[in-house]
């Protein structure tokens, strides 16, 4: 960074820390799992920090109804809301780190 002005020189090492922190975070924030139910815990799923499914459980008794579509309604459900909790988790880590900065191409 030599022949930057010296604030200048500044300003690129923080951006550089900052970004070396934001990879860090979105790392240990991958290998993390998230759960939610739905149906009263009839129906479980978890995911990973990268939205990816890691596990699903369904109560034995929801299919003794034999209702397909509310099953399939609570596993959309389910998974619908531990990837919002995964994403929140995500965009509220990455914000501790920028201040707030909406800085695109960095997450």
């Amino acid at each position: 960074m030599k022949g930057l002005p010296g604030g200048m020189a500044q300003l690129m090492k923080q951006a550089n820390q900052m970004q070396m922190r934001m990879k860090k975070a979105q790392e240990e924030l991958a290998v993390k799992e998230y759960e939610a139910t739905s149906g009263g815990g009839a129906v479980k799923v978890k995911v990973n920090g990268d939205h990816m499914i890691v596990s699903l459980a369904i109560d034995p008794e929801v299919l003794k109804s034999g209702d397909v579509e509310m099953l399939q309604d609570m596993i959309l459900s389910a998974t619908n809301e531990a990837v919002k909790t995964a994403r929140d988790t995500s965009a509220k880590e990455m914000e501790k780190i920028s201040g707030g900065m909406n800085i695109p191409g960095l997450f």
